[in-house]
């Protein structure tokens, strides 16, 4: 083995375990900026490598396409508001997947020299990829509004089921046709792999989004590996594995907390209606609306305080708000947490990230199993921007859709506010008995003004 070979290898090798450091590393939010930081270093360093491979050529061509696409998506990371992160790592996960099909692409299509192996790799990457790149466009799609609600049709699941098969039947066969597979089966065999992830993607509902782009996180992790084995190359064989298996794991993790297959999730069409209308009975009970003056008085004279943070506080922009209220209490001797529930927001971890935008203490965040025992003893929960994971029709009601869903038991708290826009449902379409509680209040208005209202109302007694 050369030098060349032996410095290759040798840092693909150090690269591949900064991805595994830097993974670990993001298992915490008290580490997870150093663990992307290792990893993005592995991943210049596998790349910088990969230009003294002998024999290398188009190096003019592979800068260019560097340059391409990372000075924008430089550009655009630094300029990407938090409320349309899960849009935006839904589009550069499907660029992941896109980017895996491609290479399979161009090796079906040089096809000479390929094992039956190296071949049948190269198929699975590219079926995997395909419906990774497409699926995570239409999620794109739905999470920046260009799609206002999902797509259901009557032999909707036996149509995706035969695009299914008969994109592996094409797969076999350009593995049978091995060198002699023509460009136009090839290129047929990707258009219905891509229409595949489009269609299977179009039915899901936005209160199933974090699942689903975690799902096609995995998929991407899984369709690099496969073209690591395709390339010969042990960088993308350990950084495929790393992130397909973390995202299988996180996809579990998430239909968990739904208390959901994953089967379910992706066939079910659940939330399609994009809460254009309530589904399930009628809930007993009004809405009883409380001025910002009175909330104010409720939550400077408690105890204890639980903040339930969702995805309208991210629309709203109102973390910072939300934080300088917290701080007030604080000051006030109030006891304040914050609880996150899984599937808050439109990603995982969406909530966590906004609460550490604004700089809320790590120690001051708690997840639903940490938290749930503790509602009993909390004089007022506040719900910002959150639906579904506080609804106690999961608990109650077994005709409803979420019936069974884990969800934070703030009706169990001696009074609840729920700061609202207006009355209409969740993005899932379910109306919330938390609402109609005899406990809860409806504090009605833009989660960031209303925040500052709270605040200045607490500033003044």
């Amino acid at each position: 083995m050369n030098w060349q070979l032996l410095l290759i290898e040798s840092v693909y090798f150090l690269a591949a375990v900064l991805f595994i450091l830097g993974l670990k590393k993001m298992s915490s939010p008290v580490t997870a900026r150093g663990g992307i930081v290792w990893a993005g270093v592995g991943m210049v360093l596998a790349t910088l490598v990969t230009f003294i491979t002998p024999h290398l050529g188009n190096i003019g061509l592979i800068i260019i396409a560097i340059m391409i696409g990372a000075l924008p998506a430089w550009w655009l990371a630094l300029r990407v508001a938090m409320t349309d992160m899960p849009q935006m790592i839904a589009l550069y996960n499907g660029m992941g997947g896109g980017a895996a099909a491609s290479i399979a692409a161009v090796e079906l299509i040089k096809g000479s020299s390929q094992s039956l192996t190296v071949q049948s790799l190269a198929v699975l990457g590219a079926v995997i990829g395909s419906i990774s790149f497409s699926g995570s466009i239409i999620a794109f799609a739905k999470l920046q509004g260009l799609m206002k609600r999902s797509v259901i049709f009557s032999g909707q699941q036996i149509l995706n089921l035969l695009l299914f098969i008969i994109t592996l039947g094409l797969g076999a066969y350009v593995i049978y046709q091995g060198s002699s597979a023509s460009i136009t089966l090839i290129m047929v065999f990707f258009g219905i792999a891509l229409l595949f992830g489009i269609l299977m993607t179009l039915p899901i509902g936005g209160a199933d989004m974090p699942v689903v782009i975690s799902l096609y996180n995995a998929l991407t992790g899984l369709a690099v590996a496969f073209e690591g084995f395709v390339l010969s190359n042990p960088a993308m064989i350990i950084a495929g594995t790393v992130v397909g298996s973390a995202g299988t794991l996180l996809t579990q993790l998430m239909a968990k907390a739904m208390n959901r297959p994953v089967s379910n999730v992706l066939f079910s069409g659940f939330g399609a209606k994009g809460g254009e209308e309530a589904t399930g009975d009628s809930v007993q009970g009004s809405l009883k609306p409380i001025d910002a003056t009175d909330a104010a008085i409720m939550i400077a004279y408690a105890e204890q305080v639980v903040i339930i943070p969702g995805y309208g506080m991210a629309v709203a922009q109102a973390q910072h708000k939300v934080w300088e209220l917290t701080k007030a209490l604080i000051d006030r001797g109030v006891r304040v947490k914050f609880a996150i529930h899984p599937v808050a927001g439109r990603m995982p971890g969406h909530m966590n990230v906004l609460l550490a935008e604004a700089g809320v203490p790590y120690d001051l965040i708690s997840d639903l199993d940490e938290i749930n025992e503790e509602f009993e003893q909390t004089d007022v929960a506040i719900v910002i921007g959150a639906n579904d994971v506080v609804n106690p029709a999961a608990r109650k009601k077994a005709d409803s859709p979420i019936y069974g869903m884990p969800i934070l038991n703030a009706d169990k708290a001696k009074n609840v506010i729920v700061i609202k826009r207006g009355r209409g449902t969740g993005f899932s379409g379910i109306e919330n008995d938390l609402f109609y509680a005899d406990n809860t209040h409806m504090l009605y208005g833009d989660g960031q003004k209303m925040a500052g209202e709270l605040l200045s109302a607490v500033k003044e007694l």
